[in-house]
């Protein structure tokens, strides 16, 4: 099979040849740039021109078509022409990261160093404005700033929580259109979208980190508390965007129509370690009705599947992420509590796809033995690949500290473990 047919058998629930990968389909699903540059050494691919960094405030490299055929990736993602920051991806110039690394970063992924050593990043590349995240000194991501100014409870207006969530411009829809024929023409990947403004409650987009000025509740704490304490306003907030967002997946789909298989609409994170984030009846009442909503229209109107990104302990929301519609569900994170992986495989593998939780990033990949990442693969691949329903990829974005010779034994034990038929 090839990689659109393969995946094609998965979201079906079906046995396809192999296992599926996915490494840079999302991003949440990438590996750290200066990685990228490493297994590019490692393979002996040409590195005369840097890697990009194709999501600035995770640093994530691009993953090019001649490293996507050696590691045996299975899908590539397509996004908006602006990134986290607020600038286009485009225009590319040389930039180093703190350990050396030449990488290509987009023309205006403008920054400033401060006296402790730390760097700053502006929205929309723009230095004459505060700073919307820094990089640590020796760091290797970017930390969202707070910019919030004090609440004024009597002042309070939707809009300014609603700033950031337009309706697509006509250009953005041709780029669109343009980027999904050449894939689904010249490739045969399946192709995950990822537009933005459809993610209910994202602690990453709270901030506004592509504003200029951003107005209304922006602090992370301040914005959770306002689930109990403001739920009127959230809930004037997400009608607007739930509305917004419906009309800029049907301006969307007319533009790309079905040559997409998959859309990422949320990557918001509802479980800790050992709980979850938020109340189950929170999200009864404030989040999942939208997501239903939107699920709805997408299921209604297309052919795409609906991809949910959330980490930690949320077991007790899968059921609920199955009834709002969601068919796949990432990064499985088994090592919190309650993710247990053959528990998850016997109660949801025939209900939602699990794409991920692979091999463990925070431990085992990063700080275990080659023989613990091995050992740990066979046991993910075995659990999870049977009966089909299931991708390959690690729990969450391949960190800056994984050993290189640890993700080639990662490679290694799917490519050779991962056949599921013969024929």
């Amino acid at each position: 099979m090839n990689p659109r047919e393969r995946i094609e058998k998965i979201l079906k629930h079906e046995e396809p040849d192999r296992i599926p990968v996915d490494f840079g389909g999302t991003f949440q699903s990438g590996i750290h740039v200066s990685v990228v540059n490493k297994l590019r050494e490692y393979y002996g691919l040409s590195n005369k021109i840097p890697v990009k960094v194709v999501e600035p405030f995770q640093m994530l490299g691009e993953i090019a078509d001649d490293l996507k055929v050696l590691l045996g990736v299975d899908c590539i993602g397509i996004s908006s022409k602006r990134n986290q920051f607020g600038f286009e991806n485009s225009n590319w110039k040389r930039w180093k990261l703190f350990d050396g690394t030449d990488v290509l970063v987009p023309g205006e992924f403008n920054t400033k160093q401060e006296k402790d050593g730390s760097i700053l990043q502006y929205p929309e590349g723009d230095t004459s404005i505060g700073a919307c995240a820094c990089m640590p000194r020796n760091g290797y991501y970017f930390d969202l700033i707070q910019r919030q100014e004090s609440i004024d409870e009597s002042n309070l207006n939707i809009n300014d929580n609603l700033e950031e969530f337009k309706i697509v411009k006509d250009e953005d829809l041709k780029y669109l259109e343009k980027k999904a024929d050449f894939l689904f023409n010249n490739t045969d990947y399946v192709i995950i979208g990822d537009f933005g403004g459809t993610s209910f409650c994202d602690m990453v987009h709270i901030q506004g980190s592509a504003l200029k000025n951003p107005k209304g509740i922006r602090n992370v704490e301040d914005w959770y508390i306002s689930l109990i304490t403001r739920k009127n306003y959230i809930l004037d907030i997400f009608n607007v965007q739930c509305e917004k967002g419906i009309t800029n997946l049907e301006k969307i789909h007319d533009a790309v129509g079905d040559k997409i298989s998959i859309i990422s609409t949320t990557a918001a994170d509802f479980g800790t370690q050992n709980g979850l984030f938020i109340g189950l009846e929170t999200y009864r009442e404030l989040i999942k009705p939208f997501h239903k909503k939107l699920n709805d229209w997408i299921h209604n109107n297309t052919n795409w599947k609906v991809f949910i990104h959330s980490c930690g302990a949320i077991e007790p929301l899968i059921p609920e992420f199955i009834e709002a519609g969601f068919d796949i569900l990432n990064p499985i994170q088994c090592t919190a509590y309650g993710m247990e992986p053959k528990a998850l495989k016997k109660k949801y593998g025939k209900d939602i796809i699990l794409w991920g939780g692979g091999v463990d990033t925070q431990t085992t990949l990063a700080f275990g033995t080659g023989e613990e990442v091995k050992n740990e693969v066979l046991e993910r691949l075995e659990i999870f690949g049977k009966g089909g329903g299931y991708v390959f990829n690690a729990v969450h974005n391949i960190q800056v500290d994984v050993p290189i010779e640890n993700f080639i034994t990662m490679i290694k034990t799917v490519k050779e473990y991962g056949i599921l038929t013969k024929d």
